[in-house]
């Protein structure tokens, strides 16, 4: 594979706060340093943008700034240069382990039930997202934390235990169906249309009524076929129920069950921007046929993007 390499100079006159800014700033985009002043990152479009706006600001401070793209490094082996990215996870993993394991444990002695509990969980999962991020080579020392995270958020959040019994369907018994749900389709209806469109019926007929018809399959809606279920969304429901097991489904699932419920049970970057984006869309004078046809390319460009996290 290629890689991008960036290094800098200032001038010696700037000061150290600069300099500071400057090496927390490569630390968060997850930028490995092999050797002093040397800085690499994985040849991604979004890599390449985050060291030439940094290339920019250095230059409009009167600095030097270098961003290249090398096939391979002398002397390195590919194996070797993911080792550098592994160990600089590892430091930030290690600096967050002890804190999930103190709310582990407390949560284990049933010292910790509150919204104090939720409020902590909420902070070690947001930085814990902040560190996957920019975890290229998706390191080993992940996986515990992730780990004592979902036991922490299974205590919290009594109710997982629903998924058990959601029964397991067939999904050419739900093709040629007529499907139905609520007007105004925000969050949960826009991604269950989504979903069955693109897992379940490419050719379903969706209609929008608050009255269900004779033989139509409705979804979140009261007394739906696929609705609410414990503290389960209707997509959450439907994506178990059709046994979809599609990592990216997974995540944009988080995604759909924070907007729609709000229970601080996921905490992804992603949320706020596309709750943003599907206000917007309720409060036009859009008809429902609309908003379907906006929320299908919307969602379909979301599976794309969190399937290509999912592989970096």
């Amino acid at each position: 594979m290629s890689w991008l390499v960036f290094t800098y100079s200032l001038p010696s006159r700037e000061n150290s706060s600069t300099r500071v800014s400057l090496w927390r700033r490569l630390k968060r985009i997850g930028a490995a340093s092999p050797k002093g002043g040397v800085f690499i990152l994985p040849d991604r479009d979004d890599c390449l943008e985050s060291f030439q706006w940094m290339a920019q600001e250095i230059q409009q401070s009167k600095g030097e700034a270098l961003v290249m793209k090398v096939e391979h490094f002398e002397g390195l082996s590919e194996k070797h240069v993911i080792e550098f990215f592994h160990s600089a996870r590892k430091k930030d993993y290690d600096e967050l382990l002890p804190e999930v394991k103190t709310l582990h444990k407390a949560v284990g002695k049933a010292k910790v039930q509150d919204q104090g509990g939720h409020d902590r969980l909420k902070k070690l999962r947001t930085r814990f997202t902040e560190i996957t991020e920019v975890d290229f080579f998706r390191s080993p020392h992940a996986a515990k934390i992730k780990e004592l995270l979902d036991e922490i958020e299974a205590a919290l959040h009594p109710g997982a235990e629903e998924a058990a019994s959601i029964r397991a369907l067939n999904i050419s018994d739900y093709k040629g169906r007529v499907w139905v749900t609520r007007p105004r389709p925000y969050v949960d209806r826009l991604a269950c249309a989504w979903l069955i469109r693109r897992f379940v019926d490419a050719e379903a007929q969706i209609h929008y009524s608050d009255t269900p018809k004779k033989d139509e399959l409705s979804f979140d809606m009261k007394e739906a076929v696929f609705g609410h279920r414990g503290n389960f969304c209707s997509f959450e429901v439907m994506m178990r129920s059709f046994g979809i097991t599609d990592d990216a489904v997974k995540s944009l699932a988080e995604i759909i069950h924070e907007i729609d419920l709000r229970d601080g049970r996921y905490h992804r970057s992603e949320i706020e921007g596309i709750e943003l984006v599907l206000k917007g869309w309720r409060q036009s004078d859009l008809a429902d046929a609309e908003l379907e046809a906006r929320g299908i390319l919307f969602f379909d460009g979301l599976h794309v993007a969190l399937a290509a996290g999912e592989k970096a």
